[in-house]
């Protein structure tokens, strides 16, 4: 027999004057009976078989809380085992808490006896009646509405109180320990009853209100924090949950986040574009009026089951779209005008580490290729914890006008601006444009991320490059957390890079080889408190002087070479010789290379 007969073959066999209809039956309410009422209400069964609420029961006089087969028969005590799909071995949430003998169950009932005209015509702007305030025990205390937050053992020990008109008024009323976010579900007895059947769960306690109306089951969580902080092992035994926010990001992003832990069960409801912000569903029972049951049925067609994944078909134009980026000015405008360095690794790439011995030339280096890729109009970030901004600025000027620092400040206060300096400087503020160098201490992640954002949007440019000089003087809580913080960066960095289309070059220092110097063979383990560089470096290269530093030649004679020492894409070894361009602060790429 399929599931969904045997659920009809259950109900039929546990109810009396059983009257069929097109999606459901009713039959005498046995709880009624149990309840010695005098007039019995009708039990409604619901039996569309493609409906999510297949099997949910509920009495249309209201008489007890409605749920599915197995609430069914735990309330009537007929045996689990008669019930279609029971697992034995399956286990409940159980939460362990220890209940105190006080609690406010007379208080709640005095408060709902305190509803008055004017509260009960406010409830009913939402469609919602005196019967679902009675079942809910909802109350006034004169001043603020009072929605009892009942526990699993059936009592309640602390209740919301919340101004109708202003819910930022709030307060909670009862015992201090139920005040807490692991105790923030409103009606949470409903999950035990929506076992193996569907449950919404709602954000503000007056938007479960009008689902009950409808005769829906569900629970409230008073905020977005409340939210994001369930236990999803609470809805292990629901099959499927609908969560219905308010209409605005931070209510999205927390269904999302909470959705994500729920699992595939997990469906969202998603607000028409136009709506006002935090328009929610008391606001659309309160439009639609007798047709908010059909708008909520249109909403329930219209989930989707949540997943992680991107859709196929947004995933191919993604891909797609990322190759015409790739193929664009853009991308093959991330060059660092040096021949060899571009012809090795075809520009600037992903997450690109230099490790050099002290003194080497790294910031010089790192600086020459920040700058010329901001003269061609390529945004660059330049976090610097080495030079300051006002040397990085000097050496740049200098290096385009071929004049020293000291002739370059003699040439400022003269009268007459040399041709040369006159040109530099043209070009220096044009590139500024381009070019930021940020000396914040307190740079975390997501201070990063906004920098980029603005820099994109102010020169309107797909692609980013950020400078970082030093990988080792990031800022960290403490110097102690170094190693844990540069692999924590690394992370942080390798997202940046995927989410943002950001290029990273960073300078690292080396560690001491043997005979406590620099000169060993470049290998990756050469950077100093390695880490994760090894897995996290698209590009790991090392700038070596190729010369004594005791020695007393020319300054112009000096070179330094680059070696490729891991790459993801490119064949490791010698990318080039770099001479010194003393006095002028800069690098030049010579053209005949060794193996």
């Amino acid at each position: 027999m399929e599931q969904s007969e045997a659920v009809s073959f259950f109900y039929f066999q546990h109810l009396q004057n059983i009257q069929e209809e097109n999606n459901h039956l009713s039959a005498d309410c046995p709880v009624c009976k149990k309840q010695g009422r005098e007039y019995a209400g009708r039990l409604v069964v619901y039996l569309q078989k493609a409906g999510f609420f297949y099997g949910y029961f509920r009495c249309l006089n209201r008489c007890a809380p409605g749920g599915f087969p197995l609430w069914f028969a735990r309330f009537m005590g007929i045996s689990l085992d008669d019930v279609p799909g029971y697992n034995p071995d399956r286990e409940a949430f159980l939460p362990s808490i220890d209940y105190p003998l006080a609690n406010i169950n007379n208080e709640i009932n005095l408060y709902h006896d305190r509803l008055n005209a004017e509260i009960l015509a406010w409830f009913e702007k939402g469609g919602v009646g005196p019967a679902v305030l009675a079942e809910m025990k909802i109350g006034y205390n004169g001043r603020y509405l009072v929605y009892p937050y009942v526990q699993e053992d059936g009592n309640c020990y602390a209740a919301r109180c919340v101004f109708p008109e202003r819910e930022e008024d709030f307060f909670w009323h009862g015992d201090e320990h139920f005040f807490t976010d692991q105790h923030h579900i409103f009606n949470l007895q409903d999950i035990g009853r929506c076992e193996d059947g569907a449950l919404f769960i709602c954000q503000g306690e007056k938007n479960l209100l009008v689902l009950k109306q409808l005769g829906f089951p569900g629970v409230a969580v008073p905020d977005c924090h409340s939210l994001e902080l369930l236990d999803p092992d609470r809805f292990a035994l629901v099959h499927t949950i609908f969560l219905v926010m308010e209409n605005n990001a931070e209510a999205v992003a927390a269904a999302r986040s909470v959705a994500a832990r729920i699992g595939y069960k997990a469906r969202l409801f998603s607000w028409p574009a136009g709506l006002a912000k935090n328009y929610d569903l008391w606001q659309l029972a309160c439009d639609k009026g007798n047709d908010f049951k059909t708008a909520v049925l249109a909403m329930i067609q219209a989930s989707r089951a949540f997943s992680p994944f991107v859709s196929p078909q947004r995933e191919y134009g993604a891909f797609f779209a990322q190759l015409a980026l790739e193929s664009g000015s853009s991308y093959e405008a991330l060059k660092t005008g040096f021949p060899l360095f571009d012809q090795a690794l075809d520009g600037v790439h992903g997450i690109n580490v230099i490790g050099g011995a002290p003194k080497s030339g790294k910031s010089c280096f790192a600086i020459q290729i920040g700058t010329e890729m901001a003269r061609r109009k390529v945004p660059v970030l330049y976090y610097d914890f080495e030079n300051g901004r006002q040397k990085i600025y000097q050496r740049t000027l200098s290096r385009l006008s071929r004049m020293t620092t000291s002739a370059i400040k003699e040439g400022v206060t003269a009268r007459v601006v040399s041709q040369p300096l006159e040109q530099a400087r043209q070009d220096f503020q044009e590139m500024l444009a381009s070019f930021r160098v940020v000396n914040d201490r307190k740079l975390n992640p997501e201070i990063m991320r906004r920098h980029i954002d603005f820099i994109r949007h102010e020169t309107r440019s797909d692609y980013t490059v950020v400078v970082i000089d030093s990988l080792h003087k990031l800022p960290f809580k403490d110097f102690g957390e170094q190693r844990t913080g540069i692999d924590a960066w690394l992370r942080q960095l390798e997202a940046i890079r995927d989410e943002l289309q950001v290029s990273f070059l960073i300078i690292s220092e080396l560690s001491r080889g043997s005979n406590d110097g620099y000169t060993d063979t470049p290998h990756m383990g050469m950077f100093k408190g390695s880490g994760n560089i090894e897995y996290s470096a698209d590009n790991a290269m090392v700038l070596y002087p190729d010369w004594d530093p005791v020695d007393s030649m020319l300054h112009q004679q000096r070179q330094n070479k680059l070696w490729l020492v891991a790459s993801r894409e490119h064949a490791p070894g010698l990318i080039g010789r770099y001479g010194l361009d003393y006095p002028y602060w800069g690098f030049v790429e010579k053209v005949e290379r060794d193996e």
